[in-house]
């Protein structure tokens, strides 16, 4: 009698770390499960084991990058100690660890997969929902202690962040950046705009 073997969660992150390292060899198009179990060191029935298929296997990479982004983003926004501007310069900070991470380069890859595949689309959908939600907290705060944040509203501004830092990313993927594209100081004007609207408020 065969006894049921437990997944083991260490499986399934060397897969998931394994995958990374295939997508950003290969983009989302190019791999493979197989090439995923080969550099994972595990048979190819792992992978269908722990996710079924190459689509579940590239949704649970997402999402166990993201929860571990959304955790430092949450934290991050809801530090009552900082002010608007200055969780946008962290932000900025995190940038190239997000880039080194592989983080940006599965988002991007799955955001153009999800034009085509509706399952995908949703769970990017949701992702990037909870992360401008994030923002629109921390812009109602920042409207209630120093006022207007000019012609936009919280919502506004969660949305002009949001696409920013996605449309620099995907630049950035891109290798566009350049004395003539600057791509990260752009960012970094976002917040001094901010800073320039809580230092009049506080001086008024």
């Amino acid at each position: 009698m065969t006894r049921a073997v437990a997944k083991k969660p260490e499986t399934s992150v060397t897969l998931l770390e394994a995958a990374k390292v295939v997508l950003r060899r290969t983009g989302y198009a190019g791999l493979s499960t197989r090439d995923v179990a080969a550099e994972a060191g595990v048979p190819l029935s792992q992978i269908h084991y722990h996710f079924g298929s190459k689509q579940g296997m590239m949704l649970a990479l997402f999402e166990y990058l993201n929860a571990q982004l959304l955790d430092r983003q949450s934290a991050m926004f809801t530090d009552t100690t900082l002010t608007f501007s200055q969780q946008l310069d962290r932000a900025c900070d995190y940038l190239d660890d997000d880039i080194a991470s592989g983080y940006v380069r599965v988002l991007q890859e799955l955001i153009a997969a999800s034009w085509a595949d509706p399952t995908i689309a949703k769970v990017v959908r949701a992702a990037i929902r909870g992360w401008v939600d994030l923002i629109i907290a921390a812009a109602r705060r920042a409207e209630r202690a120093h006022g207007s944040l000019g012609p936009f509203t919280p919502e506004e501004v969660a949305a002009l962040i949001s696409n920013a830092f996605i449309g620099a990313e995907s630049l950035q993927l891109l290798g566009l950046e350049s004395k003539s594209v600057p791509l990260r100081r752009a960012l970094r004007r976002i917040g001094d705009l901010l800073r320039q609207a809580e230092d009049a408020a506080s001086s008024g």
